[in-house]
């Protein structure tokens, strides 16, 4: 079976917490480095974290956003291959700190045309 596309949103809910010492940071960074390149052939796009601040546009123009009284915000994003969804989800849960309380994962297939 041939290689299909992701898109993997990272939504969670603002950012609350304690920054992380900097130890703390070099496990992380050191995992997430490991995870990479575990799955350097089934990650197309890293994608990457997104600021909080954006635009939202309408047919009525366009506003400040997103909009802080959401419950959850995406926060990042990336495309993932793999042969069907349940290769899609191992890639994505298996990235350290992604899924955390306050977050989740959505998983789409991408169309190809």
């Amino acid at each position: 079976m041939s290689q299909r596309k992701y898109l993997v949103i990272l939504r969670s809910q603002p950012s609350q917490g304690e920054a992380p010492s900097p130890e703390q940071m070099q496990k992380m960074y050191a995992a997430f480095n490991e995870w990479k390149e575990k799955y350097k052939n089934a990650i197309l796009d890293m994608g990457g974290k997104l600021k909080p601040d954006g635009k939202v546009m309408r047919t009525s123009g366009v506003v400040d956003g997103p909009f802080v009284e959401a419950k959850e915000i995406v926060a990042g994003f990336m495309i993932v291959g793999a042969s069907d969804y349940d290769g899609a989800m191992r890639v994505a849960s298996e990235c350290p700190g992604v899924i955390s309380p306050g977050t989740s994962l959505e998983i789409r297939e991408m169309m190809t045309f």
